[in-house]
C-alpha cells in the first residue's frame, strides 16, 4: 500500500471520527491544522509518486540508447574484422561473408535488445497508468462516500426541520382559532319571559 493510499485512509478515518456540530446532523467540527496537515502531505506525495513513474518511463530512452550503442559497437567490430581481411581476394571473400554474418547477428541481437527494451518500457508505462488510475479511483470513492454521507445527514436535518415547522404551523393555527373565538364571542341565547 502506497503512502497516498494510507493518507486517503487516514483522512477518511479522521472525517468519520469528527463530532457533529451542536444542533446539526450534517456539519462536523474539525481540527483545521490536523486536516490541513494530512492534505498538505497528500499534495506533496502525489507529485513524488508520479515523478517516480515518469522517471521509470524515461529510462526507456536510456535502454534504447544502450541497445543502439551495443549494435553500433558490434557493427564497428565487424567492420574492423572486414578491413583486416581484405588484403587478398580469397581472404576478402571469406571476410566479406564473415562480416555479413557478424553484421546480421549484430542487427538481430540489437533488434532483440530494442524489442525487449520497448516491451519493458511499455509494461512500466502501463503499470504507471494503472497505478495513477487506481489512486484517482480511490480519491473518487472518497469524494463519493463523503458526498453521500453529507447528503444523508442533510436530508435527515431537513426532515427534522420540516417536522418542527409543521408543529409550529399547527400551534399557530390553534392559537389563531382561539384568538378569533375571543374576539367574536357567540351571543348569549335569548330567553323569553312568560
Amino acid at each position: 500500500m502506497s503512502r497516498i493510499e494510507q493518507l486517503i485512509g487516514e483522512i477518511e478515518e479522521y472525517i468519520d471520527s469528527c463530532k457533529f456540530q451542536p444542533l446539526s446532523n450534517t456539519k462536523i467540527l474539525v481540527n483545521k491544522e490536523e486536516l490541513e496537515e494530512l492534505l498538505v502531505e497528500l499534495r506533496l506525495r502525489i507529485p513524488d509518486e508520479i515523478k517516480q513513474y515518469q522517471k521509470i518511463i524515461s529510462n526507456q530512452e536510456a535502454i534504447l540508447n544502450e541497445a543502439k550503442t551495443q549494435a553500433n559497437a558490434m557493427i564497428q567490430e565487424a567492420t574492423v574484422q572486414t578491413n583486416e581481411l581484405v588484403n587478398e581476394h580469397e581472404i576478402m571473400q571469406r571476410a566479406y561473408a564473415a562480416a555479413n554474418q557478424v553484421v546480421e547477428e549484430a542487427n538481430a541481437q540489437a533488434q532483440s535488445i530494442v524489442d525487449a527494451a520497448v516491451n519493458d518500457a511499455n509494461s512500466i508505462r502501463q503499470s504507471a497508468i494503472q497505478y495513477t488510475d487506481d489512486m484517482l479511483k480511490s480519491m473518487q470513492n472518497l469524494l463519493s462516500h463523503t458526498m453521500e454521507g453529507a447528503q444523508t445527514r442533510f436530508e435527515s436535518f431537513m426532515s427534522s426541520l420540516q417536522s418542527s415547522y409543521d408543529i409550529v404551523t399547527s400551534n399557530r393555527a390553534e392559537l389563531s382559532g382561539a384568538n378569533q373565538n375571543q374576539e367574536n364571542p357567540e351571543p348569549p341565547a335569548e330567553t323569553t319571559e312568560n
